[in-house]
């Protein structure tokens, strides 16, 4: 009996130990680096609601779609309106490496939350500086362990890969949103507007030899919101539903009208997606050159898309979505927030 007693606690501990080893297969530690901007609220949302999938570690921002003030302003908002205060903020870089800032309010407003009232959040940022953070954790980490999402220009780990390479070891990925090549550009005909905000930052995360996933606009512009969409969101009746319904109501307008699309594309978002549900989208390898030179390519990603020129392949390139899986992804998941 005693025998039958210790075999039946030993396979238990067994089970437990295959549950947590399963388990932490799933989660994934992650660093969101962002500017936000509509989009990237979104983006955090979703990422604060899916805590069995995404450990986020911190949120780091950075200059982008408005100023460093806030972006950070509204990251902490982000964190507030999901009940996610455990997760710390640190402000990074308020300027790109080489070029003039420009920012995105024609888009994103004067304050980078159209379709919202936005207000000082209770808690304030964590001490210390984005890049100090990154490279401080990137160092201690286990050997390629932490994701990083890129939602904004690449300025802060570009600084910190220039100040401690060897950083690229805690490194398991980077996924950006960024980038367009099918689509063409949304800042110039040819370049996204993170490449175009901060080119050279890309090309320093590129020329590391990290993990990169690239979410560029021939994705993002096919996942498109519509009024059923929409009122999918709304109809949660809760106050997540409702912010994200205000948000996207008016973010959408200008690239409604600008493209002529039927709706409007939730770029940062589509990054979170691909980690949740990578089975949601569909791409290659692909080499990858981005153009920093003066002129009208400044800031173009050149995605080789059929290999013509027998280059290594640098970089994984999202080229299709599920768009009502997106959204129904969404949806379930700003469910389980208030």
């Amino acid at each position: 009996m005693l025998y039958l007693k210790r075999l039946i606690r030993s396979a238990m501990l067994l089970s437990i130990l295959a549950a947590t080893t399963v388990y932490g297969a799933q989660t994934r530690d992650l660093i969101i680096d962002t500017d936000p901007g509509a989009d990237d609220v979104v983006a955090l949302l979703l990422a604060l609601a899916s805590p069995e999938e995404l450990n986020v570690l911190a949120i780091t921002t950075v200059a982008g779609n408005v100023r460093l003030d806030k972006t950070s302003r509204n990251a902490r908002l982000a964190r507030e309106w999901a009940g996610r205060e455990d997760v710390p903020v640190y402000a990074g870089a308020p300027k790109p490496l080489v070029r003039t800032p420009i920012y995105a309010e024609n888009i994103h407003g004067q304050e980078g939350l159209p379709g919202v009232t936005v207000h000082e959040p209770a808690k304030g940022l964590a001490e210390g500086d984005a890049v100090d953070y990154l490279i401080n954790t990137l160092r201690k980490a286990s050997p390629h362990s932490v994701t990083i999402a890129m939602l904004g220009p690449q300025t802060n780990l570009a600084l910190a890969l220039i100040q401690a390479p060897e950083i690229t070891q805690g490194i398991k990925e980077v996924v950006v949103m960024g980038g367009a090549h099918f689509n063409g550009g949304n800042i110039t005909p040819t370049a996204e507007f993170n490449l175009f905000a901060d080119p050279h930052a890309a090309q320093v995360v590129l020329a590391s030899g990290v993990k990169l996933t690239y979410v560029p606009l021939d994705v993002t512009h096919k996942i498109l919101t519509s009024e059923q969409r929409l009122k999918q969101i709304e109809a949660l009746n809760n106050g997540a539903g409702k912010l994200v319904k205000g948000i996207l109501d008016e973010y959408v307008k200008a690239d409604m009208v600008h493209y002529g699309l039927p709706g409007g594309p939730v770029h940062d978002a589509s990054v979170i997606a691909w980690l949740l549900k990578p089975e949601l989208f569909s791409g290659r390898q692909v080499n990858l050159v981005i153009d920093s030179r003066d002129g009208p390519t400044f800031g173009q990603t050149i995605a080789d898309w059929y290999g013509t020129l027998g280059h290594d392949k640098n970089v994984f390139w999202v080229e299709n979505g599920d768009a009502q899986g997106f959204f129904d992804l969404l949806s379930q998941r700003l469910a389980r927030l208030k």
